[in-house]
């Protein structure tokens, strides 16, 4: 932020639309001060009338393309704008006479105004206003009741645009953090994941069955190390969704396994290239927990169904169940397989996930919507 804040990326697009905006402005209320000062031609000098009206046009053209560059809005730019604004009221009574009744520049002067409450926020913009709005009292002679109108006008539009400004880079600048403070989030569920199915699973594995698994156990080792490397490197959404792949094509490939069945469609079910990896990825999680906790060779069924406009994936086993409150105290205890493998997963694509365990076995029911939900 502009005003006492660390400035950011999008605290800064702010301000540059915000100028931008005022940029138009300019001109607009130049062009209404020429207007008036060319309708009414009440100057007792006009040669010099006519020079500050000159001097006006000279300086929104400058303003408009110095306040168009981040970089050159510094203290001594909008000082000097400021400064013209006061100069040009200040010159009034001379250009005029003392018994003026409306001021050269006119409604002008709010473009310094302005630029000072876009840059400095209320501060700023009160700062300039009270300056402004005594100028044009103290330089008039008989002070009309529209006279305090005006400056109180100038003052309320000052500190207010000056607050709107500054909210708006606040706001800007918490959205920001808030985007990265997610995406870290997401990243480290990813990481997770990705940890629960390869190496933590293996090197289970290799506690349960001995040193015969230990050339699998250090090549996970290596993937974890790619993994922790990766972070820096995220892919983006635009990348990921660029492809398309067959869903029952990949959950084919899971039929391998020893006692399990796949059920698919009679065609190809096309989705994403990363839905289809993520889906894979739970389908897979799934069948490992019932080699862990049923049997290695346990019967296990997965059933694809492509609904329209979603897809629906089962997988069922006649295993023991799942105790109640066994999946809440594994993820308490900080074992994340069902919390992230799975729910996570399938949570992250803008589906479902629906458990129903008991005796006679376990089934899980994923849904997930053809186009991602936002």
């Amino acid at each position: 932020m502009a005003d006492g804040g660390v400035t950011t990326r999008a605290s800064l697009a702010v301000e540059d639309r915000m100028f931008r905006a005022l940029a138009v402005l300019r001109v607009v209320v130049l062009a209404h001060a020429v207007a008036l000062n060319a309708y009414r031609n009440n100057f007792d000098h006009p040669a010099l009338g006519w020079s500050c009206v000159a001097v006006m046009v000279v300086a929104t053209a400058v303003a408009s393309v110095v306040y168009a560059a981040p970089e050159r809005r510094v203290p001594g730019v909008l000082v000097a704008d400021l400064a013209l604004a006061v100069a040009l009221l200040l010159a009034t009574p001379i250009v005029k006479g003392p018994w003026f009744n409306a001021t050269i520049p006119g409604y002008w002067i709010i473009g310094a105004l302005l630029a000072w409450a876009v840059r400095y926020g209320w501060r700023g913009g009160t700062a300039a206003a009270v300056l402004l709005g005594a100028v044009d009292l103290l330089t008039r002679s008989d002070v009309a009741q529209k006279d305090w109108g005006n400056v109180f006008l100038i003052l309320l539009g000052g500190s207010m645009v000056g607050f709107v400004c500054e909210s708006l880079k606040a706001m800007a600048a918490e959205r920001d953090l808030a985007q990265r403070e997610a995406a870290a989030a997401a990243e480290r569920a990813r990481l997770a994941r990705a940890v629960h199915d390869g190496v933590l699973q293996v090197l289970a594995l290799v506690q349960r069955q001995g040193g015969e698994l230990g050339r699998a156990a250090g090549a996970q080792e290596q993937a974890l190390r790619t993994l922790i490397r990766s972070q820096d490197a995220l892919t983006t959404s635009a990348e990921a969704a660029a492809g398309r792949a067959d869903l029952a094509a990949a959950l084919g490939a899971l039929g391998a396994r020893a006692g399990t069945e796949i059920g698919l469609p009679a065609g190809a079910v096309e989705l994403p290239a990363h839905v289809v990896t993520e889906l894979a990825a739970v389908v897979r999680a799934c069948l490992d927990n019932v080699e862990r906790h049923v049997a290695p060779d346990a019967r296990a069924w997965v059933l694809v169904e492509d609904l329209g406009d979603r897809v629906e994936v089962s997988v069922r086993d006649e295993g023991p169940g799942i105790a109640e409150g066994r999946l809440e105290a594994a993820e308490q205890e900080g074992r994340l397989g069902v919390a992230e493998s799975i729910r996570g997963r399938i949570r992250d694509l803008g589906g479902t996930a629906a458990l129903d365990s008991g005796s006679y076995g376990t089934e899980w029911t994923f849904v997930v919507p053809r186009e991602e939900r936002p």
